[in-house]
């Protein structure tokens, strides 16, 4: 007889937030776990049972940071051990839309959305977002986005995100990195809406045409909570703070030594990936980045951009045009420093700012498995499974219990106050979501490359959502999409 719909027995089992890290035995019901028997002294039984002994138990994996809406990415992020993967950082711009497309579509993956500051930018300035949040790519190189705005259109954006807020958006998204030339006063007003309906913002910092920039950008967000109180979470400070991060990461800690409530996010690539018609990825401006052409790979040809008037001739042709770009050279020493040392900090939480696939020319489709040719950043496919090869069991930067705490927990925690939800995830309690990942400690890692990016991650047994098993024995099920919404609520 069956006790319970699932029982997983003898695997070093990790709670990040009661420092748990014993073998246990441990049965779900539904979607929920029931029992966390310590030493198995308790007999389970399940109608289903796994035999997990030398196996790691751990909550599993919250990813901040994806763009990946489309269900192969999905699948991919899946396979490297994430439970719920949220587009924080751009956001959407009608989340009520959005989130009931993708119940309708179905995820396998647990989903949610913040409100996008950039869209919504370029609705009060007059620009056509009917496209929803493909405008942006459309957009972010027309002056009318890169403008102040009046104060009627600044009133109409304010409108706009706090209408997103009262949908269930997570925060609000601010890739203020994309449009230098918006207003100190307009960031501060964003903040200042943040703080009064108890959201978190989440911040591309600015970039300023100076090689110092990573600095000045996260010294704004700082201001932004001191002089509103907002929570201000920066994004994937590896690749905005790059080779100033040992002076960011110093203002950071002085700042939350005094009680203001700032959180951040890294991903273990030196490379990052955006439109190679961002602002910062101007020929005049790779001085400032330490760049030249040949750190840029255009993902449509798979190209290393020659000249900088091939760069020119790309950024006026396709600027939503995918790119990767080795802002920091991980075969460097000094530029491995400054990625780690990103990382380390006190409770930075992992992130993937996992990309779109791109397909190869004459792709109509792309399907599972993934056909060779299609492109996007190894981190899409990769970020967890390599911080567990490279960051714990190769340089030994953090060990195991502490980097299932920032693929779990520290996210969790981020987002405990904007919704109710998060409080049940990152966690293996009695009650807690059973999203659930069990994987060898000793074997698992990334294999996608930047030129073979969607190799999928290997070392992963079984990843569960909402208890439903959607990788067994390391192979995907792709007949399943347990994934739930994560809406905001607030206050």
């Amino acid at each position: 007889m069956s006790d319970h719909d699932l029982v997983i027995r003898g695997a070093r089992t990790i709670d990040p937030e009661t420092a748990l890290d014993a073998i246990c035995d441990v049965a779900v019901d539904g979607s929920t776990i029931s029992v966390v028997a310590v030493g198995g002294d308790l007999d389970l039984h399940g109608a289903i049972e796994l035999n997990a002994a030398g196996l790691v138990l751990a909550p599993g994996f919250i990813d901040l940071h994806s763009h990946c809406e489309d269900l192969p990415s999905r699948w991919l992020q899946v396979c490297d051990g994430v439970t719920t993967a949220l587009e924080l950082e751009a956001g959407h711009i009608d989340v009520a839309r959005d989130y009931a497309q993708m119940a309708l579509d179905g995820s396998p993956t647990h989903y949610g959305f913040s409100a996008s500051w950039a869209v919504a930018r370029m609705s009060a300035a007059g620009l056509d977002v009917s496209m929803g949040n493909d405008a942006f790519y459309a957009h972010f190189d027309k002056p009318d986005w890169h403008r102040a705005l009046r104060p009627t259109e600044l009133a109409r954006l304010l409108e706009m995100l706090g209408s997103e807020l009262n949908d269930g958006a997570l925060g609000i998204g601010i890739l203020l990195g994309y449009c230098r030339e918006s207003a100190a006063d307009e960031y501060l007003e964003i903040a200042a809406l943040a703080a009064d309906t108890g959201t978190p913002t989440f911040t591309h910092v600015r970039e300023l045409s100076r090689p110092d920039s990573g600095f000045f950008g996260a010294a704004e967000a700082v201001t932004a909570a001191l002089t509103t109180g907002a929570h201000m979470h920066l994004c994937h400070i590896n690749s905005t703070s790059t080779r100033m991060i040992d002076r960011v990461h110093e203002l950071l800690g002085r700042a939350k030594a005094q009680g203001l409530r700032i959180t951040t996010e890294a991903y273990p690539y030196g490379a990052g990936s955006t439109g190679i018609g961002a602002g910062f990825l101007a020929p005049e401006e790779l001085v400032n980045e330490g760049l030249t052409p040949g750190d840029i790979r255009y993902l449509p040809t798979g190209e290393r951009v020659a000249t900088m008037d091939r760069l020119a001739e790309l950024r006026a042709a396709d600027p939503g045009g995918l790119a990767v770009i080795d802002f920091l050279k991980e075969w460097d020493a000094v530029d491995l420093g400054y990625l780690t040392r990103a990382f380390v900090a006190a409770d930075t939480a992992v992130a993937s700012d996992a990309m779109p696939l791109v397909a190869p020319a004459g792709l109509a489709e792309i399907t599972w498995p993934i056909p060779p040719g299609v492109l996007t950043h190894p981190r899409t496919a990769g970020t967890f499974s390599r911080i567990l090869r490279w960051y714990v069991r190769e340089l030994g930067l953090v060990d195991l219990p502490e980097a299932i705490r920032r693929c779990t927990l520290i996210p969790a925690e981020i987002l405990r106050e904007i919704s109710p939800d998060m409080r049940r995830k990152g966690r293996i309690q009695v009650g807690a979501d059973a999203d659930l990942v069990v994987f060898d400690a000793a074997t698992v890692s990334d294999r996608a490359t930047y030129d073979e990016p969607t190799l999928t991650s290997t070392g992963i047994s079984y990843v569960f959502v909402a208890g439903v098993p959607v990788v067994s024995e390391g192979v995907l099920n792709t007949d399943v999409r347990p994934g739930r919404p994560i809406r905001g609520s607030v206050r």
